[in-house]
């Protein structure tokens, strides 16, 4: 498990026309940058947009973060030539909006392959609509290709007519029910972004409640969001000691022949190992990134 940890406690989107924007996002500390076609541009710079991130891509310059490129949808005047662009340049990801079904999936890994895409070029899906929610898990298993959902929670909220409120009830059926199907075939899972950028508190309440639900990260609308984010998504010294205590023991237990394992008066079972090794994992994962970015 520990080989497949890549962290995302933090994914910035960035609007794909302004080039001062991609610039600046060279030396941010996010886990991963969605590079944007879609909501954050104008139509009438679209085809900008498109050249820049290509071109931005294909410098290679983020270093060891994700980057993903979301195109417009296929449906869209720009949508195919966003895919094609995008396969063609190579990112770590293509992010695809309002994904619904399985044969949309479809649809977009073959144009994925007819543009060349590299095989390490995975298929993140936004899930922001009501039958993007119902259909999850068929999304999730469309594909090997895929390896993330990102909720768009705006997207939810405006068709479905439920309010942005500070508990976020009225968005728990469509977070919950994506979050199950993301799990149920082993892939990520992204929160929705926070919008008032006035509210650190209700930022932090939101990215909190985001960790406790189960995600893996959240989408961040402003580079302010970043730090904050990231604390919250990263296990404390205290929890990163407490796993390291974990692992140990029931490794010596292993090694002592042992069926039972207790730490610090609390039975340890296999699921609990593999949790903590999942804590130290994401732990050095990220603290590779920052030596990276550091370099």
């Amino acid at each position: 498990m520990a080989a497949t940890v890549r962290p995302r406690r933090s994914v910035l989107y960035m609007p794909g026309s302004n080039a001062r924007a991609l610039e600046k996002a060279r030396g941010l500390p996010a886990d991963g940058l969605i590079l944007d076609l879609e909501d954050a541009v104008a139509p009438d710079a679209k085809a900008l947009a498109r050249d820049q991130v290509v071109a931005a891509v294909k410098a290679r310059s983020f270093g060891k973060r994700e980057v993903a490129i979301r195109i417009n949808g296929l449906e869209t005047p720009w949508g195919l030539d966003d895919l094609a662009a995008a396969a063609a340049a190579g990112p770590d990801a293509i992010l695809v909006p309002k994904v619904e079904t399985a044969a949309m999936v479809h649809q977009v890994e073959g144009l994925m392959d007819q543009a060349g895409a590299p095989a390490g070029t995975r298929l993140w899906c936004m899930i922001e609509t009501p039958l993007g929610v119902l259909h999850a898990e068929q999304v999730a298993g469309a594909s090997p290709r895929i390896a993330v959902f990102v909720m768009g929670t705006n997207d939810i909220a405006k068709d479905t007519g439920a309010q942005h409120t500070p508990m976020r009830l009225p968005m728990v059926t469509a977070l919950s029910l994506s979050l199950l199907a993301a799990r149920a075939h082993g892939i990520a899972i992204l929160d929705g972004v926070y919008n008032d950028l006035r509210n650190d508190a209700g930022f932090l309440e939101t990215c909190r409640q985001g960790l406790e639900f189960g995600f893996d990260g959240k989408t961040l609308v402003h580079p302010r969001q970043i730090g904050p984010c990231n604390e919250v998504f990263l296990a404390t010294p205290e929890q990163l000691g407490q796993a390291e205590k974990i692992v140990a023991a029931f490794a010596a237990a292993e090694a002592a022949g042992q069926g039972v394992v207790v730490v610090d008066g609390r039975m340890v079972e296999n699921l609990h190992v593999e949790q903590a090794k999942r804590q130290l994992a994401l732990a050095q994962a990220v603290a590779d990134l920052a030596a990276d970015a550091a370099d």
